[in-house]
């Protein structure tokens, strides 16, 4: 597969961006809109829309191109902030997002909710619905969401390690079923060989990052990058000694986290709790 994409340095506008992007893969290839459409199984005409900006196409269409260009969650991420008002994206997550899709390592902290990239279908409805996403607008992002997972996935996917507070898997869904597929599937990840999950257990008390979730990203020209989320707001941050704070604040929690044979036998408890669907 082809070395990860750098794409900085282009457009800021989400749509702009976006259909700069799918016009520079595809003339890199030597390929024609004709020739795209034939191949991918699409009129070559919507191609042809998209790389203009007059329509962003569907989460469907878009991951047939990253899978099509070998840029596994790259064009999503473009398109999960193009769909959205741009007034709605501060340019730190938007500036996040593209990074996110570059990165070569992660590193996160989850303390109130599963990050992103490790959320079933069901959680990111329940979650993006609490920030009053509803309809066909819910469905796009969720669409999105659940997409950039394929950052996670192929050959030459990036290695993340995952540190989870206890409480994130004390906090159920309201639907059973749908914790129930979250929890089994955060075991089916923790099993990958890029993956690494760990569980922060409540008895270490109060620590660095407390009320804060934090993701690390490790670039390409080697720089780390980190982006904090509270119930309010979030920060790129890329100074150089902030960096390394945070960086000291999560080490300390790994040291005091449960193993990742120990916490996949935790998340295997808290699975056993969960009421299990009555048979028909």
């Amino acid at each position: 597969m082809p070395p990860r994409r750098v794409i900085t340095g282009r457009s800021q506008e989400p749509r702009k961006r976006f259909a700069e992007e799918l016009r520079l893969l595809r003339t890199e290839r030597g390929e024609s809109l004709r020739k795209l459409g034939e191949v991918l199984g699409w009129d070559w005409s919507l191609f042809g829309k998209m790389e203009s900006g007059q329509t962003l196409g569907s989460p469907e269409v878009v991951q047939a191109l990253d899978q099509h260009y070998g840029t596994p969650g790259l064009l999503l991420a473009l398109w999960e902030l193009a769909v959205g008002d741009p007034t709605q994206f501060k340019e730190q997550y938007r500036r996040y997002m593209v990074l996110e899709a570059e990165a070569v390592n992660l590193w996160h902290f989850g303390v109130s909710t599963v990050h992103g990239l490790l959320q079933t279908e069901g959680y990111a409805y329940e979650v993006l619905a609490l920030g009053g996403a509803k309809g066909q607008e819910l469905d796009q992002q969720v669409e999105a969401r659940t997409g950039r997972r394929e950052l996670l996935e192929g050959e030459d996917a990036p290695p993340l390690r995952a540190l989870l507070a206890e409480a994130v898997l004390r906090t159920p869904l309201r639907d059973e079923a749908v914790w129930r597929k979250q929890l089994e599937y955060l075991m089916e990840v923790s099993g990958r060989p890029n993956i690494t999950l760990q569980v922060l257990p409540q008895g270490v008390g109060l620590h660095g990052l407390a009320s804060t979730d934090v993701m690390f990203l490790r670039l390409l020209d080697g720089k780390t990058v980190a982006y904090t989320e509270n119930a309010h707001r979030g920060e790129l941050i890329e100074e150089n000694s902030s960096v390394e704070r945070l960086q000291r604040a999560y080490d300390a929690m790994r040291d005091l986290a449960l193993s990742p044979a120990e916490s996949r036998k935790f998340i295997l408890r808290m699975l056993e709790e969960v009421p299990c669907e009555p048979s028909t």
